[in-house]
């Protein structure tokens, strides 16, 4: 039988504090002994083994070297202070590779975006075989760097090549995309480009999918258009998504490495020089250690000053 509100026990402040004294009781007997910090130790000490051998100690190694002369076997020899980062930063060609990349990142990231927000908005659709079209744009997650390399280097070949033979078929000039230094460039971000194109795509798609229909439908019933729809409704819902990837992909651009060593080796004529690939060269063919440990240095700074500045900039526009 139903009772009553009159009949229901009301909450009275005797037991109120009944239930005060009974929580100060549990929290009382509940206390951090000595010995709890050595089972912290136990549990944190394997981290923080693995972190400091393989991030700390390389970190602070290379800042030590970057202000010391070193040997062919990476050994410092002679304190110079800052003069490794002065040589660097008034060296034309290092200038050079910096431009170059920040070229290539800023190109890399913008088409990168710009093409996952795309095809991430055109597979929200509900279409007959649009699963089919989802797989095929998140298929590049599963691919390797060096076999992304291999395809795409078949792709660029002048003479077999896939573009060669469009342009034999169509009478337009060829491109030699390996050899010329502007083009060279381009066939390194279309590719970089490709690789990325599946995780931002289906971080976007699974960001999309996540909007409000209601939203969706009353945009409908006041009669707002597709692209209305797209840049007031789809674009601000899905902002955090967006500042995320943007973060993600500019950081992973600044450290692109394998397509530019197995397709250009950073050429021709330096076009393709990173600056992770200058590092890479400078250190294990020149065996110049110490200006490599000053050119990561530099890159860690360049990389977390655009960080800094999309945490600045971009999170205005972003809505939580």
């Amino acid at each position: 039988m139903l009772k009553s509100p009159a009949q229901s026990t009301p909450t009275t402040p005797l037991s109120v504090e009944k239930t005060k004294n009974k929580l100060k009781a549990q929290e009382a007997h509940f206390s951090l002994n000595a010995k709890d910090k050595y089972f912290a130790w136990i549990f944190l000490g394997p981290s923080l083994l693995i972190l400091g051998v393989f991030i700390f100690y390389p970190m602070f190694r290379t800042l030590y070297l970057s202000l010391f002369l070193t040997n062919t076997v990476g050994k410092a020899t002679v304190f110079v202070g800052l003069s490794n980062y002065i040589n660097l930063l008034t060296s034309a060609d290092y200038i050079s590779s910096v431009g170059v990349t920040l070229f290539y990142v800023f190109a890399v990231t913008i088409i990168t975006i710009a093409l996952g927000l795309l095809l991430a908005n055109l597979a929200s659709k509900r279409l007959p075989g649009i699963g089919i079209f989802r797989t095929l744009f998140s298929a590049t997650m599963g691919v390797s760097v060096s076999v992304a390399a291999i395809f795409w280097l078949f792709i660029f070949n002048p003479s077999t090549g896939f573009l060669s033979l469009i342009s034999t078929w169509m009478h337009l000039p060829q491109i030699p995309w390996l050899t010329n230094p502007t083009a060279a460039m381009w066939a390194v971000i279309i590719t970089t480009v490709w690789m990325n194109l599946g995780f931002t795509f289906l971080i976007l798609l699974g960001a999309m999918s996540s909007v409000p229909t209601t939203l969706y439908e009353a945009a409908n019933i006041e009669g707002a258009s597709s692209r209305f729809q797209f840049f007031h409704i789809t674009v601000p819902s899905i902002s955090p998504t967006l500042f995320f990837v943007s973060i993600i992909t500019l950081i992973e651009s600044f450290k692109s490495f394998g397509l530019i060593d197995l397709m250009t080796k950073g050429g021709p004529t330096n076009a393709t020089n990173m600056l992770v690939y200058r590092i890479y060269k400078d250190a294990f063919y020149s065996g110049n250690y110490a200006q490599a440990s000053a050119e990561s240095i530099i890159l860690t700074i360049i990389i977390a000053a655009f960080t800094y500045l999309q945490f600045k900039v971009l999170e205005k526009w972003v809505n939580y």
